[in-house]
């Protein structure tokens, strides 16, 4: 009976690999590596190979006010993308792409109308902003997009891709920032929300995190 038993366990792992053997089979993802500080869920688009690259030591000589860097598993899909080739770091081919600034806006868009919208987006504009986690000591450039007339109020919703990977809402009527979105899972439930005015810009001070938002990204122009 036991030599059966042992046959037939035999025969059995002979039919088929092991869930190890298939797993290691299986298309591994993409790994970056932690030198590249990678973030956000895929560039341009959720799901999409690509991913964001935020400031580090590895890609100091890249940096530029004007662009955001962006990581991609193959050349060829950085090639793609509508910026320029400018190195490859660990297996990572990098691309710099235009953005505008903060202080400029939209300045790879024409000014949004109420029913315009960036193509392939569901923003009336978007653009990169400062932001930090830490207060504003150590900022880096967030992806953000604007909603116009958002609420039946004529509320304005700025979404900020956060370096890591959640998005924060942050809510306008014209330029005075008036709130943000909260959870008990971030622990934001309980931060208190400023807004510094200075010039055509708004500073937001929430919990920790602090977001540079110009007048421009808001209500256009």
């Amino acid at each position: 009976m036991t030599t059966g038993i042992v046959t037939a366990a035999a025969m059995l792992s002979a039919c088929g690999p092991s869930s190890a053997e298939s797993e290691a089979g299986a298309p591994a993802a993409f790994q970056f590596p932690a030198s590249l500080s990678p973030f956000g869920d895929g560039y341009p688009a959720p799901g999409d190979a690509c991913r964001r690259l935020g400031e580090s030591e590895a890609v100091a000589n890249l940096l530029d006010d004007s662009a955001v860097l962006v990581g991609c598993p193959a050349e060829e899909q950085a090639a793609a993308l509508p910026g320029e080739i400018v190195a490859t770091i660990d297996g990572v081919t990098i691309a710099s792409i235009p953005m505008g600034d903060a202080n400029t806006g939209m300045g790879e868009y024409p000014p949004a109308t109420e029913d315009a919208l960036v193509p392939g987006t569901e923003y009336n504009a978007t653009s990169t902003i400062p932001c930090a986690a830490d207060g504003g000591e150590n900022r880096v450039s967030c992806d953000a997009g604007v909603k116009r007339n958002w609420g039946e109020d004529g509320t304005t919703l700025v979404e900020v891709a956060k370096p890591d990977g959640r998005t924060r809402a942050i809510f306008f009527q014209g330029t005075e920032a008036y709130g943000a979105d909260s959870a008990q899972s971030d622990g934001s439930a309980g931060w208190d929300f400023e807004a510094r005015r200075a010039g055509d810009e708004t500073t937001i001070i929430y919990g920790p995190e602090s977001y540079v938002i110009p007048d421009a990204l808001v209500v256009g122009g």
